[in-house]
């Protein structure tokens, strides 16, 4: 193969290797053939030293071809205008010798920039011509047309083979320009899914806690004066609140599990703490947990499932005006399934409005939707204005997540 400028590559592929092995002995077989003839016909003759030592020449010469490198180099053009020259040689002392023009043509092809190989090519098929008319001693049509035919075979099958070889690297250097753009896009995606797990994150446990300390706060200060134990009792709940909270984005720095499921204890437990920290005098929650799983759930089903909890009580204690709520988790053969349902005011699931966050709610149901489906779940929302809510999440326990 060659490179554009019509210079050989450095191609060390095994298949490179063996077709070059198999050209250095079709050249030798050729001289050998051409050497043979020459001393079974001539060999009494003054001139089979001379033959025999060109002959031996021009081998060495073409066999030392690996180790001129790659490239447009002056001792390559040397090389080759040394071999031309005792391959003419030769064929004026011996006309028989006139058939190794062949290996010469790709030799030309494969070092020369492709006019500069055409006119090689012209003078040595005019020399292999020459030498086969003298050598058979008259006129012969054959001898006139069958070297300029293997000469036109020759260009044209390397041309050929170099458009292919073109096109061939073209394709690889568009496989590899793509490979970047692929991945360079999927950085980006990367990016911006991970900004959106932080958005989530975030609005699932710090918001939700700010808010949940700043309406305890603003309880307290509205009885203050006339019921100093209750204020009391709300700051105190703020504070463990606030220590909540403070845990919570010491581990989210960290990106580990969120801190109800640090403990070791599992989803049920875990569960079972967030429904607890979320009684108060405005929501009472209950937490059921019905059987148990099969197998352990992964990390990644358990901070989902755990955050969708939060999400949805957050939604029923900040918009709903919800006085009950539930959490109700259930253990079945192939999925895992997560109920959330409150006594609000309820709202209509199929509103415009329900898809998209807004500053007045934030994530919540958008965001509860996104970690479902990365999950491979389901979620299913049954709600009527005036008839609370009831948000269900089903997860199978062999999703295919989104990429």
């Amino acid at each position: 193969m060659r490179t554009g400028g019509g210079y050989p590559e450095d191609t060390t592929a095994p298949g490179d290797v063996r077709l070059r092995a198999l050209l250095y002995v079709a050249f030798l077989l050729l001289l050998g053939a051409a050497l043979t003839r020459f001393l079974v016909r001539h060999r009494g003759e003054n001139l089979a030293p001379w033959v025999v030592s060109l002959a031996a020449a021009l081998a060495l010469l073409y066999v030392l071809e690996p180790l001129l490198g790659p490239g447009p180099t002056r001792r390559r053009y040397v090389w080759l205008g040394a071999i031309v020259a005792v391959w003419l040689a030769l064929v004026i002392l011996a006309p028989s010798f006139g058939w190794c023009a062949v290996p010469l043509f790709l030799i030309g092809l494969r070092t020369l920039p492709m006019p500069a190989a055409i006119a090689l090519i012209a003078l040595v098929t005019a020399t292999s011509v020459i030498a086969h008319l003298r050598l058979a001693g008259r006129v012969d049509i054959d001898v006139l047309l069958a070297p300029p035919a293997i000469a036109a075979i020759a260009i044209a099958v390397f041309v050929q083979m170099d458009r292919q070889a073109r096109r061939q690297r073209e394709l690889i250097d568009d496989l590899i320009r793509t490979r970047r753009e692929l991945a360079a896009t999927e950085r980006r995606e990367g990016t911006l899914a991970e900004r959106q797990r932080l958005s989530m994150e975030i609005h699932d446990s710090l918001a939700q806690g700010l808010s949940s300390q700043q309406m305890l706060l603003q309880a307290a200060d509205r009885v203050w004066d006339a019921n100093p134990s209750t204020a009391r009792t709300h700051v105190l709940t703020a504070t463990a609140i606030a220590e909540h909270n403070l845990t919570e984005a010491r581990r989210f720095v960290h990106d580990l599990a969120p801190a109800d499921l640090a403990g070791g204890g599992g989803l049920d437990d875990a569960l079972r703490t967030l429904a607890a920290r979320e009684n108060g005098d405005r929501l009472t929650v209950h937490c059921h947990i019905d059987g148990t799983p099969t197998a352990p759930l992964p990390d990644r089903v358990q901070s989902a499932l755990l955050r969708i909890a939060q999400g949805a009580l957050a939604n029923a204690r900040e918009h709903s005006g919800a006085t009950n709520a539930a959490l109700a988790l259930t253990y079945l053969d192939d999925q895992v399934v997560l109920d959330v349902s409150d006594d609000g005011h309820g709202f209509d699931p199929a509103a415009p409005d329900q898809g998209e966050p807004s500053p007045s709610r934030g994530h919540g149901l958008p965001a509860i939707r996104t970690r479902v489906r990365q999950l491979g779940g389901e979620l299913t929302v049954e709600s009527a204005p005036g008839e609370g809510t009831v948000l269900s999440a089903a997860i199978p326990l062999h999703p295919s997540p989104e990429v």
